[in-house]
């Protein structure tokens, strides 16, 4: 079976604005992830984490080597892809329901629908919001939300076209630990229900291991794939299963790689 996102000894150089001078973000990078996975993506700062996500969505294209996503070549933005980042990015002057349905606006066929049927869309909206534990809050401003509410209502958003590849980088890190700890739960249950193909790019450790079947440590830069770790806690965890002792030398061993990859 062909993976569905395929990374195949891919090299990047950003070049330089001015000057001659370029920088080599990721080289000889090779990954796999199967449909249905969830991959957690782990290592030092500067590595090429959020490249990764870029290479595999089509925002940047690689300098050698080749990105293949459903068995077919990346050369532009990926439709069946969706994403959530750190900052929820929420447009103030639109109701929340309205800022989860966004992706519909510009995505086919749902561009060319939700004019027609805005009732029906903000109604699975409300609905998608409802499932992750804000029912009712669509009718509500961003400003009015906390900064947990906003991520959540950036999950839906980035879920709301139902993707086939979820692309998650650092969602949950200006969050306080409790907050963060509902969260990876909520994501835990949506991806059982959903089964979408996730990839998530952290630095928090004990998220990796908590969500991810595979945890995959990148190198310094240049970035590259030095460790895969496959997570053997059965599915569903509970967010007990955090203060057991698999789970954290577990932990303690992926610290261990990228501390090498440090030095």
């Amino acid at each position: 079976m062909n993976a569905f996102v395929e990374v195949e000894d891919v090299s990047l150089r950003y070049k330089a604005q001015t000057g001659n001078e370029s920088t080599l973000a990721v080289e000889h990078l090779n990954l796999q992830v199967n449909q249905g996975d969830f991959i957690a993506v782990v290592g030092p700062s500067g590595c090429g984490k959020s490249t990764l996500m870029k290479l595999a969505t089509g925002l940047h294209f690689p300098t050698s080597g080749a990105v293949r996503l459903d068995g077919k070549q990346v050369d532009g933005p990926v439709s069946i892809a969706g994403m959530a980042f750190q900052n929820p990015v929420m447009l103030p002057w639109r109701l929340t329901r309205d800022n989860v349905l966004l992706p519909m606006e510009v995505v086919n066929p749902h561009r060319q629908k939700i004019r027609r049927s805005r009732a029906t869309y903000r109604q699975q909206a409300d609905e998608l919001l409802a499932s992750v534990g804000l029912d009712g809050a669509g009718g509500q401003y961003p400003w009015q939300l906390s900064g947990g509410m906003q991520q959540r209502a950036s999950l839906c958003r980035a879920l709301i076209h139902d993707p086939q590849l979820l692309m998650l980088d650092e969602p949950f890190a200006a969050l306080d630990a409790f907050t963060r700890e509902e969260l990876w739960c909520v994501i835990r249950d949506l991806h059982l229900q959903k089964q979408f193909t996730t990839i998530l790019v952290t630095h928090d450790l004990r998220e990796a291991v908590f969500l991810a079947d595979t945890v995959y440590v990148m190198s310094a830069r240049p970035g590259r794939i030095i460790v895969s770790r496959t997570v053997p806690i059965p599915r569903p965890r509970p967010i007990e299963v955090t203060y057991e002792k698999e789970f954290s030398d577990l932990t303690q061993e992926l610290r261990g790689h990228i501390a090498e990859a440090r030095s």
